[in-house]
This record gives structure tokens, sequence and C-alpha cells, in this order.
């Protein structure tokens, strides 16, 4: 499927999609076309979303903390971030707390699952999910939203971890997968040591990346949308 195909088959996934979904926050954020992929990403409106979960596999693990950021007119706007813990009903273990940082207590006092997924859609509506790896953020909102409204939305989706790895396998040289680590590639841009593995932080991150490639020759301001759209997951 080509990228042309591909908005098209978006599209008439979302008509399709939105006759079928239950009234509430899925058909609002269904009502509202897929974002124009022909437009330069400098003009493009696009929100840097990052979950922080229990685990890997999506139909198993829980959703701990969703952050997003929106970037738009070529600039990430701070006043737009969000940071919130999802009060998910399963016990943490240990090895996961010192990773994410997020304890029983704070789970405890956190916002139903349904409420922040409300919050997400609302945000996404329109724009196009930045994400660094897309496994992770596609599989576990898909699965939420069949949960909370039986089925699953679509949206466009650029990966930062993806186009890294396009331009490496480019140079024809072996190299190791934590070059693709998203603390690595910030260090191959100068970007500074963050705080990894808090939703937000996580978030601000890809942004920084994205627009730092979009500095380099590698991406240009003029680039089109659908040039670096993943056609993995729809």
């Amino acid at each position: 499927m080509n990228l042309i195909q591909y908005f098209f088959s978006l599209e008439a996934q979302r008509k399709r999609l939105l006759t079928k979904a239950p009234e509430g926050p899925l058909k609002q954020y269904l009502s509202v076309p897929i974002i124009n992929l022909e437009q330069p990403v400098m003009n493009s409106d696009i929100l840097a979303v990052d979950f922080e979960t229990t685990g890997l596999n999506a139909k198993q693990d829980n959703i701990l903390s969703i952050g997003y950021v929106e970037l738009a007119g070529n600039e990430i706007h701070l006043d737009s971030c969000y940071h919130q813990i999802v009060a998910a009903h399963c016990e943490l273990e240990g090895d996961n707390v010192t990773i994410h940082n997020i304890t029983d207590k704070e789970k405890a006092s956190g916002r139903p699952l349904a409420s922040v997924v409300e919050d997400l859609l609302a945000a996404l509506a329109g724009k196009t999910m930045l994400v660094h790896y897309a496994q992770i953020e596609i599989t576990f909102l898909e699965q939420a939203c069949i949960k909370l409204y039986g089925m699953a939305p679509i949206f466009p989706v650029i990966d930062t971890l993806a186009l890294a790895k396009k331009r490496h396998d480019r140079c024809s040289q072996a190299y190791a997968p934590s070059r693709l680590h998203l603390t690595n590639l910030r260090a191959e841009y100068g970007l500074p040591r963050y705080l990894a593995h808090n939703a937000l932080n996580d978030a601000i991150a890809t942004a920084e990346l994205f627009m730092a490639k979009v500095q380099h020759s590698e991406l240009k301001g003029h680039t089109k949308l659908k040039s670096l759209i993943t056609t993995a997951f729809s």
C-alpha cells in the first residue's frame, strides 16, 4: 500500500468507524477528519505522546501514566503539557517501580483510564501522533479503546525510532540496537540528557528529537507529512 492509498484508507476507515462508534469520546474523535498528509510537516499539528506501562503486552499489562505535548507552527508548545497517572487495577512489581517511579500509592490516587483516554482522544483529534517506538502507544491505546468503547480508533503516526532506523540502515553499516534508544539518538543531535521513564518527560524528549531532525538535512520543514507516516499500523 502506498502512502496515498494509506491516507484514503485511513479516511475511509475513519468514516466507517464513525458510523459504528458509540456516543462519547471515541465518536467525537472520529468525527474530526484525518489530518491532510500532503501538507508540510512544519505546518502540521502534531501531538507527541508517551505511555508508561506495567509491561510490553497490551493485552495483559496496564497503562500507568500518559504524557503528551503539542507541536505546531514548527514549535513545541509547552503550555499544552499534560501528565496524568492512571488508576490501574493491578499490583506493581518492584522492578517495574524502579523504572517508572510510580508507586502503588500514586497509582491509587490516579484518574480512571476512561477519563485519561478521553483527554488523549480529544487532544489527538485532527493531529498526527508522534511517538518513539510506535508498538507501545498504538497497541496499548487500541486495547484501551476496545475495553472502553468496544472498538479501536485509527490515526496517522510518526515514529522517531522508525525514522532513525531508516537513516542508519541507509548507511549499510552494522550498528547496535542501542543506537536507536531515545537517549542515544538525542545525543547524536547534541540534545541534553533527561530524566527518562516519565511519560511527559519522554513525550517532550521525543518532540525535541523530532524538531532536531526537522532542523537537519535529513528532514526539512517543507517535507510533506505523508513521507514521515508509518504504515506499520492501521
